[in-house]
């Protein structure tokens, strides 16, 4: 077929039936789907050719009735649908009309597997477990501490007491924060992430995060800075660029070993490259962070699933949800972001963030 697509090709089900109700088309996708041979479901009746039922087991095309009813209607939005035999697939229809409100020339019905959805469903599902999971044992301990120092208060010392309520407080963070990762993560799918930009010193940033590492009792030695001057202005949210430092050094100390080196350099990203693109050479100035520690790295297998949900380099803790966003919060602010093996044996995340100055000072 010149000049169009043949229906043949298309991955999805294509069912027409003429202005009689009769199949005319029936692709290879929606042989496939329901299981039907088109030569058996071509001049049949749509509704014997396609006997769907709606979940609650009634006959759709008598239920809809394209042909008899309303002549104002335009089709039927996608749906959840069933074979015979219980198969669930997703069905959407289009009336098509020779002139406004006039009889049907043909009825053209999309049919879709379930497969993408169940996939999207398991996800949501998984997320659900794993965040009642997380949340049951900060909650869990709040709950007891709480109650024990409400029932026996006398009976602590101070010191006690002091333990109990720092144990408490570090619960509370533990929540906040995984909180604050679920609704991240729910603005990433959504695309609904906003990035507040103002100007950021990425450099100083980096030396504040270290800084509470070995605060915390780090030795100053686990950590090299390596800041190449200049460089250029870099505007992004400043709490967001906060987030992903936090994450790649926390990964680096928590699950690498020896030395972290993290290096702040200008570079350039690009900003076409696509085929077709208006400015297919067209680069930007930016800024690159790379984070690379001197354990036993991430394997070569792992390494395409690093920034997916749930993913966990070791067994140590955590929800396997941080990798995710940082990546979403790279990408929201126009970015890029690798990883690989560093030139100690370990990690090596590396992002690059355009420079993102305001059109009003560019």
């Amino acid at each position: 077929m010149t000049g169009g697509v043949d229906p043949e090709d298309l991955p999805d089900g294509l069912v027409v039936a003429d202005e009689s109700g009769r199949v005319v088309r029936f692709n290879a996708a929606a042989a496939r789907i329901t299981g039907l041979p088109a030569e058996t479901a071509l001049g049949r009746p749509l509704d014997q050719a396609l006997p769907l039922e709606d979940l609650k087991g009634r006959r759709w095309w008598a239920l809809t009735d394209p042909y008899g009813g309303l002549t104002i209607r335009a089709g039927q939005p996608e749906r959840n649908l069933l074979l015979p035999g219980g198969a669930e697939v997703l069905v959407s229809a289009r009336y098509v009309r020779t002139r406004p409100t006039g009889p049907l020339s043909r009825v053209v019905i999309c049919i879709r597997g379930t497969e993408a959805r169940r996939r999207t469903e398991l996800s949501h599902a998984e997320l659900i477990a794993t965040v009642a999971h997380e949340l049951r044992s900060p909650l869990t301990s709040v709950k007891g501490f709480t109650a024990t120092l409400l029932a026996k208060w006398e009976r602590f010392t101070d010191d006690q007491k002091r333990l109990m309520l720092e144990t408490v407080d570090a619960d509370a963070d533990r929540v906040t924060r995984l909180i604050a990762e679920l609704l991240d993560i729910s603005r990433i799918d959504s695309g609904r992430l906003e990035v507040r930009r103002q100007p950021v010193d990425i450099a100083a940033a980096v030396g504040r995060h270290v800084q509470a590492y070995t605060a915390a009792g780090q030795p100053p030695d686990r950590f090299l800075v390596r800041i190449q001057q200049p460089l250029p202005e870099l505007w992004a949210d400043p709490d967001k660029i906060d987030q992903i430092l936090g994450n790649l050094l926390e990964n680096a100390v928590r699950h690498g070993g020896g030395t972290v080196t993290i290096e702040v350099a200008p570079a350039e990203l690009r900003t076409g490259g696509a085929e077709g693109a208006e400015h297919p050479g067209a680069t930007e100035k930016g800024t690159a962070v790379t984070v690379c520690d001197e354990g036993s790295g991430i394997p070569e297998e792992s390494m395409n699933r690093v920034f997916t949900r749930f993913w966990r380099g070791s067994k140590r803790g955590g929800t396997g949800l941080g990798l995710y966003i940082v990546k979403g919060i790279v990408e929201a602010h126009g970015g890029t972001i690798t990883v690989g093996r560093g030139p100690g044996g370990g990690a090596e995340f590396r992002f690059v963030l355009p420079v993102g100055t305001p059109a009003f000072l560019a």
